[in-house]
């Protein structure tokens, strides 16, 4: 009964979020960009977009060429959105309207808007660790798998060597944590606390400053939270 799930096609399927985050700031920008250019927006390894930016142009939506010469070595390669293919973002902001209605919602018909936000968040956290199947585990593997999937879901977190304090560069709902700012970081406040719960750890070991600093939220993981659950 009812209609069937929509189902993207295999293209779309493996344009992941990291990815789709690049496509859409190579449709934003004016001029073609290099490697480095759109690693340090993203505060990212440059190998890590590299790939990114060859499967775009692999596959089409983006196009690579060769920069201007300019003195000695090969010129490096840049690269620019394929204007034949204006294909939208089917990632990054495919949530953005409901999270707004809901946002909304929440804050006209709750007592309590911020718990309830995190609620919200908490078990979205839940549910992102059981289709992972995600388990107890070190600190430090804890650490980086929260990390990992926060890039999966769009942050484009920069975290430092022992992924103690993260930088979140990008947020997925920035539109509507503008506007609902208390409700939108509860939300993400619960997803961290719920992806910690699941490796085993102590969500209150994570703490999430938003807007903390030019071009990003800060998140601080706790480096001695070292115990796991049976």
């Amino acid at each position: 009964m009812g209609p069937a799930p929509a189902r993207r096609s295999d293209r779309a399927a493996a344009l992941t979020r990291p990815r789709a985050r690049v496509l859409e700031l190579l449709q934003q920008l004016d001029s073609p960009v290099s490697a480095e250019d759109v690693a340090r927006r993203f505060g990212q390894h440059v190998n890590t977009v590299r790939l990114h930016l060859d499967y775009l142009a692999q596959t089409g939506l983006a196009v690579r060429e060769r920069a201007p010469g300019a003195g000695r070595g090969r010129p490096s390669w840049h690269y620019r959105a394929n204007p034949d293919r204006p294909e939208p973002d089917p990632r990054v902001r495919e949530y953005s309207a409901l999270a707004g209605a809901l946002a909304a919602h929440i804050v006209r018909t709750s007592l309590l808007p911020t718990d309830d936000a995190h609620a919200a968040g908490l078990e979205w956290g839940r549910q992102e660790a059981r289709e992972r199947g995600l388990r107890g585990t070190s600190g430090a593997d804890a650490r980086r798998t929260v990390v990992s999937i926060l890039d999966e879901l769009g942050f484009a977190p920069a975290a430092n060597q022992r992924q103690t304090t993260v930088h979140l560069t990008n947020c997925p709902l920035l539109d509507v944590a503008a506007h609902y700012p208390d409700v939108i970081c509860q939300v993400h406040r619960g997803l961290i606390a719920g992806l910690l719960e699941a490796l085993g750890k102590d969500p209150e070991g994570a703490d999430l400053r938003p807007f903390s600093d030019p071009g990003s939220c800060r998140l601080h993981l706790d480096a001695s939270n070292a115990s796991t659950r049976s």
